[in-house]
């Protein structure tokens, strides 16, 4: 059993509470922070973790999210910068605010969160960040300028701290899955609905699962999954990749 200390962001529903699952279960010691105090509390308390509530969009909340868990448990091992969100609409239509939030929350807050870890991973000669990207940070689709060219700058920084950690016994890891089953993508099948004006039905076939070859949703215990091995030590020497769960859909 593990007692190293996770920090998981947007850990409240979905993908991140599904990896906060995973590593309490084997041991971890978790923080969890999100913009959703009410689950938020809820799930950390079920998991015995550490909640903060956290608007990561926010600079300050960035720092102050590590500086937290240090001060609970001393150390930051592992890093799961997950949280995030969705918007569709056309790029004339796309409201300039709303892509300045997007960029603040889905790549600037992960490379802060990656700063402020890092020291405490360097010392330890051990450290684990895994960014929860997306098939959409290899594959671009209409209608999510803002989404699409975060988790593209994800892939980058995925990279360039793999190569910086590698010397530290540092691995940085991005997870690419394609549509998952969350709270996240139900809400966006309503949005992708009113936008291309079809039923929900439609757009779970003939939109999200047209590119992918197995023709369902992934599970977010999948990606869960997936994060239990990167932390593992028979990943030790996987770094800077992108960890493809997408049904097939890069395939082609």
């Amino acid at each position: 059993m593990s007692q190293k200390v996770a920090v998981i962001t947007g850990a409240a529903s979905g993908i991140g509470l599904a990896v906060a699952d995973a590593l309490a279960a084997t041991g971890y010691r978790l923080v969890m922070a999100d913009v959703n105090a009410e689950s938020g509390k809820r799930e950390a308390d079920r998991l015995n973790a550490y909640f903060l509530h956290a608007d990561l969009s926010d600079r300050a909340a960035c720092k102050a999210l590590i500086d937290s868990a240090v001060a609970k448990y001393g150390s930051v091992d592992v890093l799961i910068n997950n949280a995030g969100m969705q918007h569709v609409s056309p790029v004339e239509d796309f409201p300039e605010d709303k892509w300045d939030f997007m960029i603040r929350l889905m790549l600037t807050a992960p490379f802060l969160l990656t700063k402020y870890a890092w020291p405490y991973m360097k010392a330890a000669g051990w450290g684990r960040v895994i960014n929860i990207s997306s098939v959409h940070g290899l594959r671009a689709s209409e209608f999510k300028s803002a989404y699409i060219s975060a988790k593209h700058g994800l892939m980058g920084l995925t990279k360039t701290t793999a190569l910086e950690g590698g010397p530290h016994g540092i691995t940085v890891n991005a997870i690419c899955p394609a549509y998952v089953r969350t709270p996240l993508v139900d809400n966006q099948i309503d949005a992708q609905a009113a936008t291309h004006n079809i039923p929900r039905e439609e757009v779970i076939n003939s939109i999200m699962l047209k590119k992918a070859s197995i023709k369902r949703m992934i599970e977010p215990g999948e990606i869960g999954a997936a994060v239990l091995y990167l932390c593992s030590d028979a990943a030790g020497c996987m770094t800077g990749t992108d960890f493809t769960i997408d049904c097939g859909w890069t395939a082609c």
